[in-house]
């Protein structure tokens, strides 16, 4: 019995999961530039101001984790390649809207934002809303192209689905909603977990959701290993992150630091302390390890993204 020939797809996943990763993440991130750009309407296109300080918010920052899971969670469906950018421009899009109304006075009243003045200091705080609100919607204009670059349409009204609830009341909306009624008061450590949840890992999770649906079904078993995975490190990132802000500096974040404290937030460094922090974090990349180890090898990138986000230093 003959084997059937390698699809096209088959072959750019095999490809994927060669090299360092270093070099994998960095191709990612670069073609992931290039179709945010085309994405986003260009600056010389009324209103233009508008348009130039949505391009200021998304472009040339930022780790692009999410989209590096959206990649990364499509090798194992087999997904295309196209129909994993137009997810990741997705994700990436409301993660900056949410960037950018999280910075303004109402909110965390923030200046400083990937190295550079945040969009309402650069643009205004009228400016901002508005570049938050047209991000939210371009974010659902370029996920509804997955069907035409590969996604089947019932996949892509799913990942539409998954992508407004990640983003809105029961998700990171929520979240944001959770913490800023937490101010001043002491959370107990399941409360601060499930508001984390949902502000972080809501749209993290999303991430490889959407990655997982751009392809081929996945069994039952594999789902069951990437939601364990999706969950250990969608709290991870959280984790990390209010450790680096107790250990990190403003240069090295490209954000201001210790703002949790002076405004007496709730963190995990100040609910269980910067030692447990440490090791709850350690143990949260170890769960993600495993859950690698039940999906195979085509979760190589996945794993090495688990080690990324509990080791970054900024």
């Amino acid at each position: 019995m003959s084997l059937a020939a390698p699809t096209v797809e088959t072959c750019l996943q095999s490809d994927a999961l060669q090299g360092s990763f270093s070099s994998w993440s960095s191709g990612i991130a670069s073609r992931v530039e290039s179709a945010l750009c085309e994405s986003l309407p260009a600056a010389s296109v009324a209103p233009s101001r508008l348009h130039e300080a949505m391009r200021y918010a998304v472009l040339g920052g930022g780790k692009r984790v999410r989209p590096l899971l959206v990649h990364a969670a499509g090798l194992l469906s087999g997904a295309p390649a196209a129909a994993l950018d137009r997810a990741a421009c997705a994700v990436e899009m409301i993660h900056a809207y949410s960037l950018v109304h999280d910075d303004m006075p109402c909110m965390d009243d923030d200046a400083l934002r990937r190295g550079k003045p945040t969009v309402h200091v650069a643009y205004g705080e009228a400016m901002a809303m508005l570049v938050g609100d047209a991000l939210q919607a371009q974010a659902f204009e370029v996920l509804a192209e997955a069907h035409v670059h590969g996604a089947t349409a019932a996949a892509t009204v799913q990942m539409t689905a998954e992508l407004a609830q990640a983003a809105g009341s029961v998700g990171m909306a929520g979240g944001q909603a959770i913490d800023l009624a937490a101010v001043g008061l002491r959370l107990d450590r399941t409360s601060l977990e499930d508001m984390h949840r949902r502000k972080t890992g809501a749209m993290l999770t999303a991430s490889i959701r959407l990655g997982a649906l751009a392809g081929q079904p996945l069994e039952t078993a594999s789902r069951s290993a990437l939601e364990h995975y999706a969950q250990a490190i969608g709290l991870a990132f959280q984790v990390v992150d209010d450790i680096l802000d107790v250990e990190s500096d403003t240069a090295t974040l490209g954000k201001s630091v210790g703002k949790d404290a002076l405004n007496d937030k709730p963190t995990y460094v100040s609910v269980i302390g910067l030692q447990a922090s440490r090791e709850l974090a350690d143990s949260l990349r170890d769960q993600a390890y495993q859950a690698c180890d039940e999906l195979g090898d085509a979760a190589l990138r996945l794993r090495q993204i688990a080690q990324l986000i509990v080791e970054r230093k900024s």
